[in-house]
């Protein structure tokens, strides 16, 4: 009875934010239209030699991705910290891991996965070699996810705060560095013609590590704001 009641919490949860971040497209189209500017301006900036962009793609492309999920932490729990719903939320009789985790999941099906799925269409504008197109969005797709995680326990700790933005970003950064280096190194093995199970396996354990504990981490981070 009480797995089911947890069940309808996470459902009702995941479907609210889905429905507001629809109501809000502007604000959806903000990491895709950074992430593409970015890319589109890497060229101009350094040089539109396909073997300079070739060699340039598998970080570059994971590091704008990782500043655009950046740019979209902040919002996360603001507008429900504003309006008083996030306290009826941490009050709620259903655990706090299960309302967290939904909206961390409709973060990243907002941004997380739009990015995983527009990075092709920006790998043929960094020449990205043919074998590197599947490492990327594999990589992507597992550190995406990642990064939504570890950036909410950011967002969590910094919500009360008006101008949170900076310390949010030296908050996250450091804890994305062994995702950003991971996800690229894989996509650049595939590319050198070695195996990348490994990076992806690795991707994989951060993925599986952050659901179980970094939810915990948001709920108590979350408490501490909103009781300050």
């Amino acid at each position: 009875m009480a797995e089911r009641r947890s069940g309808n919490a996470f459902m009702a949860t995941l479907r609210r934010d889905l429905k507001l971040a629809i109501r809000h497209r502007g604000e959806l189209a903000n990491p895709l239209i950074f992430f593409l500017l970015v890319i589109t301006m890497v060229p101009l900036g350094v040089s539109p030699s396909p073997k300079t962009l070739a060699v340039l793609a598998p970080g570059m492309l994971w590091v704008v991705a990782l500043l655009a999920t950046l740019l979209s932490l902040d919002g996360l729990f603001r507008s429900d910290f504003d309006d008083g719903t996030l306290e009826q939320l941490l009050l709620s009789p259903q655990s706090s891991y299960i309302n967290v985790l939904a909206k961390v999941i409709v973060h990243w099906l907002t941004t997380g996965l739009p990015l995983t799925l527009v990075a092709p269409l920006l790998g043929v504008m960094m020449s990205l070699p043919e074998a590197g197109y599947i490492p990327l969005m594999l990589s992507l797709l597992l550190g995406t996810g990642s990064l939504s995680l570890i950036g909410a326990i950011g967002a969590a700790l910094t919500v009360s705060l008006r101008k949170g933005g900076l310390l949010l970003s030296l908050i996250v950064m450091p804890l994305y560095v062994p995702v950003l280096i991971f996800g690229a190194s894989g996509v650049r093995a595939a590319i050198e013609g070695f195996a990348y199970n490994t990076q992806l396996a690795v991707l994989g354990s951060f993925l599986a590590l952050a659901i179980i504990a970094a939810p915990l981490a948001i709920a108590g981070a979350l408490k501490m704001s909103v009781n300050n």
